[in-house]
């Protein structure tokens, strides 16, 4: 019987597993065609099918290859917040207790990694034994060469082990002490003297980045050979987690990296993506144009990530045109000078509307610009300019699609702006956006404000959000279901005020205090200093 995974085309050569090889479980919780299109996922799966000392099975919330009895290790990529539904889902359709407390040597370890772990871990720190902070390509091996040393000791005594071990995060031997149940963080502490007190996110630093290891037409993007040109951004937005998480910007190296793999994705499909957050500042972006503008090039398609406006030039818009790609992509966040001051967005109303013109002499049809509401120090105002600026954009490139996305400013840990809260005027200004550009050519995306608030409750949040997450499993994911939990947990955790809206003090112990990123606080507190509120 033919599954979906025969239809999978793999540009890796998996190794067979030997007798002693270590039995893991690899989930994403989703289904097969949203995490079969996760860079991430893939290049992790990858990691453990290339070694022979590991037995890898493959698990989806629709879908899973063969699994073992008894798996050894279990592990999540965790890409989306609310996917911890679906993790419990599937702890609880292996037999797992979610608590990291109530499991035993009986039980694999729980793992995961990804974006919203390595941002801030700790609503979710009581479901995980273990957490890897930072880049997979040298820590998935860390891991796995520690684990062979304590594989067959107890439970805690291969907890202790791992958490010597750099990027390696055990949040069962932290201990987190609060000034009231419903109030502050007092501190955070190792429970051991033999545990490091904090523990530093892990950059990878080679001159390759990611590429697929799987192509597959049952992907969110059919057929898609991802390559990441860049990771992080040299603008550093103020607000931008995929920024500031990810520093220092990184480039692949065109001649030994980005062309080879193209090369190699080509074999197997004629659909390339080029993927990072600012990929037109790779150094030599033009000299990429240049090659995949060959005419042996001519019937492939190419995608691109988000990119920025004074890099839009006619020559990316005739390539993109010419290579089945209708529309580009350009974050904005505002049309007011005086905030994109305020959140470092080094940009301006003639780049942008420059951008646009490009984009329509190129032959692209679409226009996708991204903002935000609630940003700080904005007022009526300033949504008032960002409806200007898309006026001015719309006239001076008549005929061109302007698709105009706007979410909420939600905080983010590790970032300039970890210390603010929801805007409560974002919901009011979305909806007076929706009103006036619903009169104008121009189709409007809100991202849900109330989606916004949840994002924002698991961004800052703590440990004492297990409780929660485990009362709002069986009522739903709506805002209001969150708010009902909080109702009955009055006085046991903060309310969600706390979590969501309330500015916090600078000088606050912060859930993620012990774990490090990139820039420390003396950093980013000078950033968000240089902010005018």
């Amino acid at each position: 019987m033919t599954t979906i995974f025969d239809q999978e085309r793999l540009l890796f050569e998996p190794k067979i597993p030997n007798n002693n090889a270590i039995k893991i479980i690899f989930c994403f919780p989703n289904n097969y065609n949203v995490g079969i299109t996760s860079l991430g996922y893939q290049t992790v799966w990858a990691s453990f099918a290339s070694r022979s000392d590991v037995n890898v099975s493959r698990l989806f919330t629709d879908i899973n290859e063969p699994l073992p009895k008894k798996s050894e290790i279990l592990g999540f990529s965790f890409s989306w917040e609310l996917d911890y539904v679906n993790i419990f889902d599937i702890l609880d359709t292996l037999n797992i207790p979610l608590q990291t407390s109530e499991r035993n040597d009986d039980h694999p370890l729980v793992f995961g990694g990804g974006p919203t772990l390595t941002s801030n871990p700790e609503p979710f720190a009581d479901f995980f034994d273990v957490i890897l902070l930072g880049d997979g390509e040298d820590l998935i091996n860390s891991f796995l060469e520690a684990y062979k040393v304590i594989r067959n000791e107890s439970r805690a005594v291969k907890l202790s082990y791992l958490a010597t071990i750099p990027g390696i995060y055990i949040p069962s031997l932290y201990e987190i002490t609060y000034y009231d149940n419903d109030g502050e963080i007092k501190s955070i502490k190792a429970i051991e003297e033999s545990i490091p007190s904090s523990i530093e996110k892990q950059i990878y630093r080679g001159d390759s980045l990611s590429t697929s290891t799987v192509v597959t037409e049952k992907a969110v993007w059919e057929n898609i050979y991802m390559v990441e040109v860049v990771r992080s951004c040299p603008e550093m937005c103020r607000f931008c987690l995929v920024s500031y998480l990810n520093l220092p910007f990184r480039i692949a190296d065109l001649n030994t990296s980005l062309i080879p793999n193209i090369e190699k994705g080509l074999k197997v499909t004629n659909r390339i993506g080029l993927l990072g957050p600012s990929i037109t500042q790779h150094p030599e972006f033009g000299n990429l144009l240049n090659y995949l503008n060959q005419p042996k090039y001519d019937d492939i398609r190419v995608s691109i990530a988000s990119v920025r406006a004074n890099t839009v030039t006619e020559k990316l818009a005739k390539l993109l045109s010419s290579r089945k790609t209708k529309s580009i992509t350009i974050a904005v966040e505002s049309g007011s000078p005086k905030i994109r001051k305020n959140i470092n967005k080094k940009l301006d109303n003639d780049e942008i509307i420059s951008a646009a013109i490009n984009a329509k002499i190129g032959g692209l049809k679409n226009l996708k610009l991204y903002g935000m509401v609630g940003l700080p120090g904005e007022n009526e105002e300033d949504i008032e300019q960002t409806i200007s600026m898309l006026d001015s954009i719309q006239k001076a490139a008549q005929g061109l699609k302007i698709t105009f996305g706007c979410s909420t400013f939600v905080p983010k840990a590790h970032t300039p702006f970890q210390w603010l809260g929801v805007n409560k005027l974002s919901q009011k200004r979305l909806k007076f956006l929706e009103k006036v550009l619903g009169k104008r050519r121009i189709e409007f995306r809100p991202e849900s404000y109330n989606w916004s608030i949840i994002q924002a409750l698991i961004s800052r949040g703590d440990r004492r959000l297990s409780k929660l997450f485990k009362l709002t499993r069986s009522y739903g994911n709506s805002l209001g279901s969150y708010k009902r939990a909080f109702k009955e947990l009055k006085g046991e955790i903060p309310p969600l005020e706390y979590y969501a809206h309330n500015n916090w003090k600078t000088d606050q112990v912060l859930p993620w205090a012990h774990l490090k990123g990139p820039l420390s606080h003396a950093s980013l507190l000078k950033q968000y200093n240089e902010t005018k509120f």
